[in-house]
């Protein structure tokens, strides 16, 4: 990067030694702020307290020992799983163990086979719509409410062939957004060993979302029986059995893995995209490169699927938003017997933290760790840190089934709102706090001014 690279927001770090009531009054608030600025520099620290005993992890070969070497003895840990089990049930996202492994069987033999590319002309469409909805629209736009709508419109298109102004699709959506707004994912009361119960608010949207699942996916099993079903990606998931049972996901079972594709797919994706667009108005001159990639490589045309992989470095510019903001910044796993991680010995059952957010800034790890720097992405010293301390989707047998899904939407949607808009910040810096995934405190605002000659 020419000139001298931008830093975008960061949470401010908390004083080093405050008291217990002290870090849990800022853990309620943001959990962000509440975690000391070593943290970004440490490779483990040990968080005690009456309640419970967490572990940060850091190291890259702890990490790696967690997630990739023996993940069967860290299972997913149910702080995040009590948050979201009203909503998920038992979904491929909360489950362990053997159950996990039959449904993540399923789910993975239901992705292969060039579902990407089959995909790819429902997520154009989608693209499309936002691009003419943006148009229409004033020039002044809360960002990440927009990349949610995207976000949605495109699970709708892939997985169930109906657009998000499909009357179901739509209800779906706006139950969705009452539910973000009542169930923040990272709460102090997930981590005490207390019994818990979801507000009022919460439940009721829960129960209202998966009504309207089950009877989408209803609709979709009468299909299936009168062979008059799309080949999209609900389609594939209901019809794909089991590689060593031959079971198929019952009607429950279904319910909750859309649950969690609707999640994981609109929610993920809407923070990143949305991170991804505020640093490309915060850096202009990134901002020309990726119209100038644009404009070489796609023109005015609609782009093609293969058109996707020869826009390298608006690639690498959505690489460095998913670094500086993952959209999930902390995982929890447990182990299940004594460990010892250098030199400490960690007792059976205690919380081990990923931490995404902190890794993927990581002093030790990563130059000029803060700073928004695409061009890092074809360094030397970046493919070494990328392959040490990148995880934006999790790692091992557990890393996202949606991942590589992932990555041609963020292309995709920044190449066509780049090649339509011209993007700049408006009002004030946005505040990251770690919501259902990260996102800014009151919003980001943007202005995109359309480009002219561009339809």
């Amino acid at each position: 990067m020419n000139g001298c690279p931008v830093h975008p927001p960061k949470p401010r770090s908390r004083p080093e030694k405050i008291s217990l009531w002290q870090h849990l009054k800022l853990f309620r608030r943001d959990i962000f702020s509440s975690q000391p600025q070593r943290l970004y520099r440490a490779w483990m620290a040990e968080f005690r307290t009456p309640f419970f005993r967490s572990y940060f992890v850091n190291q890259p070969e702890l990490v790696d020992l967690v997630l990739k070497t023996r993940p069967d003895d860290f299972p997913k840990s149910n702080v995040i799983a009590r948050s979201l089990k009203s909503l998920l049930g038992v979904s491929v996202f909360v489950t362990n163990g053997a159950e996990w492994k039959r449904q993540r069987r399923i789910i993975d033999s239901a992705f292969e086979k060039g579902r990407l590319r089959e995909t790819y002309p429902a997520m154009l469409a989608a693209v499309d719509a936002s691009v003419t909805r943006l148009k229409s629209g004033p020039q002044e736009v809360e960002i990440e409410a927009e990349t949610s709508h995207l976000a949605a419109d495109i699970i709708f298109r892939t997985l169930f062939s109906i657009p998000i102004t499909d009357g179901a699709a739509t209800r779906v959506f706006e139950e969705f957004r009452r539910y973000q707004r009542s169930q923040p994912l990272l709460n102090l009361s997930n981590f005490l060993p207390l019994p818990r119960r979801e507000n009022r608010q919460t439940r009721e949207s829960a129960a209202e979302i998966r009504k309207l699942l089950a009877s989408l996916t209803a609709k979709r099993q009468q299909q299936i029986d009168e062979n008059a079903a799309p080949d999209d990606l609900a389609t594939k998931i209901m019809t794909t059995a089991d590689p060593e049972t031959g079971q198929l996901f019952n009607a429950r079972e279904m319910v909750d893995q859309v649950a969690i594709f609707f999640l994981a797919g609109h929610e993920t994706s809407a923070s990143a995209l949305a991170w991804a667009l505020y640093l490309l108005a915060l850096d202009p001159s990134v901002q020309e490169r990726v119209l100038a990639e644009v404009q070489e490589n796609i023109g005015t045309k609609p782009p093609e699927f293969a058109d996707i992989a020869r826009l390298s470095f608006t690639r690498d510019v959505f690489r460095e938003a998913l670094r500086l903001y993952p959209p999930v910044p902390m995982m929890v796993r447990s182990n299940k017997k004594r460990e010892e991680f250098r030199a400490r010995a960690i007792r059976p059952g205690s919380q081990i933290v990923l931490s995404p957010w902190h890794l993927q800034r990581h002093e030790r790890l990563w130059d000029n760790a803060d700073a928004f720097d695409p061009d890092r992405w074809q360094t030397e010293a970046g493919k070494a840190s990328a392959r040490v301390a990148y995880m934006p989707f999790s790692a091992g047998p557990r890393v996202c089934t949606g991942a590589g899904f992932a990555m041609i939407e963020g292309v995709l949607a920044l190449a066509l709102l780049v090649r339509a808009f011209r993007i700049e910040p408006s009002g004030e810096d946005p505040v990251p706090v770690a919501h259902l995934t990260v996102r800014a405190e009151n919003g980001i605002r943007l202005s995109l001014c359309p480009r002219e000659g561009v339809e």
